[in-house]
């Protein structure tokens, strides 16, 4: 039967997860080792490994497949490792250093520091080229463009064996003309490098933005297009029936060749899949304010829905370079299950953000490592199978991991190795709590009205600790949360954003036919694109955000609304959202003074068909998942307590645990600490509830004194 599986893959640091769905609702998930030398290996391994357990071939999943998708860490590796493309910048003559001066901003929390380095430049000082021509801001030509001084820089790059070339002048976003000439130059001298340009990627106002945005695309987009060559050729052996999409950074699928245009859209792609899958999973209860919390073997990943909807920034600085492009905001952290502890100057522990990764990985694993990792402090802590992770394939040594956290941390410390192990849990935890106020609190939203999802092989471990520190008292986990984001993925929909420039006071009937034009524009251009794709009229949807701001005020802030003809009269609908997104994020709002818009942007979607959901058959009662019990510490002290462990696998659909307990599922641990309740759903969701009795809240309580 044609279309019968959909397969989603998230390559992550440390682990490749493959999810593969069929339409009878039957999910699986499989997991390979991430080879970031080349992600493809680790491609071809997951296939092999679900043909050795299912007996189902590469080639029949691939060609009976309606949708399979990739959500890769390419581009991120190449940002953090810089080991981009050879990249050149042509700009306006005199702006040549705009990447580099950056506003004069240094990056939150370095302000004050005369010590913090400046960022590594993506390009080089010699590879900047500026050129006579100048447009002012109200569109009108200054200085026309010198062609001669474009063709002396694409002579210069070819001496130099440039890439990939950006172009990126002053105001062009008001008067194109001169950078698309350029780039006909460049196409016309340099045929063979990847070509960015600057008002077509971002054709928003703010030239820094828009600048630093086309030289990060310019210096992926060879190393994307490499990658989606070698993924696309793949699954075309293997008889893809339809083209592989790419999970992008805003939230949506799109296919190899936009990835390869616009690379910037890649760089998060793996956890920006994450929200979808929280609503998905909140859904039968309606929950629509939801927390996604992923921890794997290097990183701890957040995101935020709220009224159904992720938080999306613009204009940020990610990994030091600041991208303009909308983009799931997802707060990442140096705290995965290979974090590893140490000990400061002043004497006191710490974890992370260092990790021991998957080679030589924590000590337990037997692989080499012999620093103490988050890993370890749960494997001593009585968490983990000691029998080993993924179904007892990958064995745990805990006379490593003790040994490893005796020496590095307990001897140091003059404590015992339980005590040491309990430190290394608590401190993990808390550097996770302040990423999560980061998303949250400091965002305008209280932690105490939303769900907290868990995602990650690494979280279940510490899910019920994290939502116990935030007041958090609804906790959901998944059968597949270790392989969240690929499942979300498998679930997404086809998106692409379009964006114009719109330097515009919110008054008067020229204003609101201004915007109309400008959203009706991009729409159309949208439900083009989209038609092309295969979508049905009926299958499109738009919403739209506007940057504004208070006339005088240097920064704006995104505006989302729901589209609706922008007349004289709607402008104050369009007034009063943004005065209420304003004191939403600054606790105050000035209905008194103008308000202006500066840019615009619509989000098109095309829905895709979603596989059906995981349906669990009613259980027989928890008694029957027993495995035994287990030895484990819940307090500072170190003192363990004999605890309950379950099999996962051998639960049922309204099966109740209370906690302290453990459930071992195959890709991973969840610890129900003292004070809590788990109940598994049929849709294979175990919902956690902080217990309603007197004696299991005061529990909690000790827990919480102890920690």
């Amino acid at each position: 039967m044609h279309n019968q599986y959909r397969l989603g893959i998230d390559a992550g640091g440390t682990f490749t997860d493959f999810i593969l769905a069929d339409r009878a609702g039957d999910v699986r998930i499989f997991k390979a080792l991430s080879t970031p030398q080349d992600p493809t290996l680790a491609i071809r391994a997951g296939l092999a490994l679900i043909e050795e357990e299912t007996g189902i071939s590469a080639r029949e999943i691939v060609s009976n497949a309606d949708l399979c998708i990739n959500g890769t860490t390419v581009g991120l590796n190449a940002l953090i490792t810089h080991t981009g493309a050879k990249t050149g910048l042509i700009a306006t003559r005199g702006h040549e250093d705009s990447i580099e001066i950056r506003l004069g901003h240094k990056e939150d929390g370095y302000r004050y520091d005369p010590e913090y380095p400046p960022a590594t430049m993506l390009v080089p000082r010699y590879l900047r080229r500026g050129v006579a021509e100048r447009v002012l801001s109200n569109g009108a030509v200054h200085t026309p463009l010198d062609e001669e001084d474009v063709r002396a820089s694409c002579r210069h790059f070819l001496r130099e064996g440039v890439e990939s070339v950006a172009v990126s002048f002053v105001w062009s976003v008001l008067h194109p003309e001169h950078e698309l000439r350029a780039a006909e130059i460049v196409r016309e001298m340099m045929p063979d490098v990847r070509l960015t340009v600057g008002c077509q990627l971002y054709p928003q106002v703010r030239e820094y933005t828009r600048t630093s945005t086309a030289v990060v695309n310019a210096y992926l987009a060879p190393i994307l297009q490499r990658y989606v060559e070698a993924v696309d050729g793949h699954f075309r052996a293997l008889g893809a029936r339809h083209p592989v999409r790419y999970f992008q950074s805003n939230g949506g699928l799109a296919l190899g060749r936009t990835v390869s245009d616009q690379s910037v859209y890649a760089i998060n792609s793996g956890p920006a899949s994450a929200p979808r899958a929280a609503l998905w999973l909140g859904e039968p209860w309606e929950m629509r304010n939801i927390i996604t919390v992923d921890m794997g073997g290097t990183s701890f990943d957040i995101t935020l829905t709220r009224d159904g909807r992720a938080n999306v920034s613009k204009n940020i600085d990610f990994l030091r370079y600041r991208i303009g492009i909308p983009m799931i905001q997802v707060e990442t952290l140096g705290a995965g299950g290979g974090s590893i502890g140490w000990i400061d100057s002043m004497g006191l522990m710490q974890m992370g953000p260092q990790s021991a990764g998957s080679e030589p990985g924590p000590a337990c694993y037997g692989q080499g490592g012999d620093r103490p990792t988050t890993t370890d402090a749960n494997l001593v802590l009585g968490y983990l199978n000691p029998e080993g992770l993924v179904g007892g394939r990958l064995p745990l040594d805990i006379g490593k991991a003790r040994a490893a956290i005796r020496t590095h941390l307990a001897e140091p410390l003059g404590i015992s190795v339980e005590r040491a192990a309990y430190g290394m849990f608590t401190i993990v935890n808390n550097n996770m709590v302040n990423g999560i106020r980061r998303v949250s609190v400091e965002r305008g939203y209280d932690p105490r009205d939303f769900v907290l999802n868990c995602a990650g092989g690494a979280t279940g471990a510490h899910i019920t600790a994290l939502a116990r520190e935030m007041g958090i008292r609804t906790v959901l986990v998944s059968k597949l949360a270790s392989g969240l984001c690929a499942f979300g993925q498998i679930i997404s929909d086809v998106k692409y954003n379009y964006m114009a420039p719109a330097p515009v006071r919110l008054e008067g009937a020229e204003a609101a036919a201004t915007l109309d034009r400008l959203f009706k524009g991009l729409e159309a251009r949208g439900r083009d694109d989209l038609a092309d794709d295969g979508f049905a009229e009926e299958a499109i949807s738009i919403r739209r955000a506007l940057d504004m701001r208070y006339v005088g005020q240097v920064h704006e802030c995104t505006v989302d609304v729901e589209p609706f003809e922008v007349t004289e009269a709607a402008l104050e609908r369009l007034k009063a959202a943004f005065h209420a997104r304003h004191e939403e994020l600054y606790t105050y709002c000035e209905p008194q003074s103008a308000v202006e818009v500066v840019n615009v942007e619509s989000a098109i979607t095309g829905a895709v068909d979603k596989p059906g959901r995981m349906v669990i058959a009613p259980g027989r009662g928890a008694h029957s998942a027993l495995k035994g019990t287990r030895e484990m510490i819940f307090s500072a002290e170190g003192l363990t307590h004999e605890t309950p462990v379950y099999d996962g696998a051998l639960l049922g659909a309204g099966d109740r645990i209370t906690g302290p307990a453990v459930i071992q599922e195959v890709t991973t641990t969840i610890v129900i600490e003292p004070g809590w309740l788990a109940e598994l759903d049929a849709s294979g969701v175990y919902v956690l509830t902080m217990a309603a009795s007197a004696g299991a809240a005061a529990a909690a309580e000790a827990v919480a004194e102890d920690a």
